[in-house]
């Protein structure tokens, strides 16, 4: 966990990567409880059984459920003690690269890639990568805009 104690050093760290997360193990009954907060029961997510003949052998997670692990994952690689509140603001790019199935393990890293000023504090740019454990390439990989108010 880095801890930025004001603005200043947050806008000194841009171009560095952060660090990564702990393992997140992504079980089926995360995946099923996901389904049932969006509404999203495709087959591919939710029916062990007529996956298992699919292209992956077995479930894989929502791409939007990678995605929403965003928020734990950066929360636990950096904070900046200043800033009186945090607010997502929204997504600049995503791309779901590769499928997370049943039973893995992702975690991710965050880069800083820039930190603008806006009313009332900073808006900061992070490239989040987040990959399952063993696998050549990323799962997704999100640009994540911040903002830290003071």
């Amino acid at each position: 966990m880095i801890e930025f104690p004001d603005f200043d050093a947050l806008r000194a760290a841009v171009g560095t990567e952060l660090g990564g997360s702990d393992w997140i193990e992504i079980d089926q009954a995360r995946i099923d409880r996901f389904a049932e907060a969006t509404g999203d029961h495709q087959w591919i997510h939710v029916d062990a059984e007529r996956a298992a003949a699919g292209p992956y052998g077995r479930t894989i997670a929502h791409g939007f459920l990678t995605l929403a692990l965003l928020a734990p994952i950066a929360q636990q690689v950096m904070a900046v003690r200043s800033a009186r509140m945090a607010i997502n603001y929204g997504l600049d790019k995503v791309r779901f690269i590769d499928p997370v199935p049943v039973g893995s393990k992702v975690r991710g890293t965050v880069a800083l890639t820039a930190v603008t000023e806006v009313a009332g504090g900073v808006q900061a740019s992070r490239t989040v990568t987040i990959t399952a454990e063993g696998a050549a390439k990323p799962a997704c990989v999100a640009q994540h805009l911040v903002r830290y108010l003071s």
